[in-house]
């Protein structure tokens, strides 16, 4: 059972300025610990507020010498505590979007050979130098790459196939390409 540890004769006064009477309250709990809290009792009769728990003691003699210590500076911060205490939001659960994972495979759409574009002609570029080449490939995407192969037809792999090299492969399929085309 609760028990008021000590009252104090000063009025503490919110920032609304209302004027409000203090005392500090204790109670063991289950634990054997003592806690304790600020109750203000409005000097004009409204209804009384509480801080939450200001402290917790080991016994009852040290929750006493808590409840007497208290300053009028602390006993204001308590109020301002009470008057606006502390929100916790807590976020709803998650809800799944799907009831089940996307399908294992990927359909695709084959894109005729005559609507590819070639972003580069590498015979031109070759021409300049085979280093040169190889740094203007590096920098393509592999769909950029594969669109070159197709368009001078330096391979005879089908579309699908290539679609699944990596960009360094459809590189080297290019440049070799360029260079078996320029011997013969």
């Amino acid at each position: 059972m609760a028990e008021v540890l000590a009252q104090f004769a000063d009025p503490v006064v919110g920032s609304d300025g209302r004027a409000y009477h203090a005392h500090a309250v204790g109670t063991l709990m289950d634990d054997g610990l003592w806690e304790g809290w600020i109750e203000f009792v409005p000097l004009d009769r409204g209804p009384a507020i509480r801080s939450a728990r200001e402290t917790t003691q080991p016994n009852y003699t040290d929750a006493v010498y808590w409840a007497t210590g208290l300053t009028g500076v602390y006993l204001e911060g308590a109020l301002r505590r009470a008057l606006n205490p502390v929100v916790h939001h807590v976020a709803a659960p998650a809800k799944p979007i799907f009831d089940r994972p996307a399908p294992d495979m990927k359909t695709t759409v084959e894109v005729p050979a005559a609507t590819r574009d070639a972003v580069l002609d590498p015979f031109s570029v070759y021409e300049k130098g085979e280093m040169l080449l190889r740094k203007e490939l590096s920098a393509l995407s592999a769909w950029h790459l594969v669109n070159i192969i197709e368009a001078y037809a330096l391979s005879a792999e089908p579309h699908a196939v290539l679609n699944r090299l990596p960009a360094s492969s459809l590189a080297e399929i290019i440049d070799g390409g360029v260079r078996e085309s320029l011997v013969r």
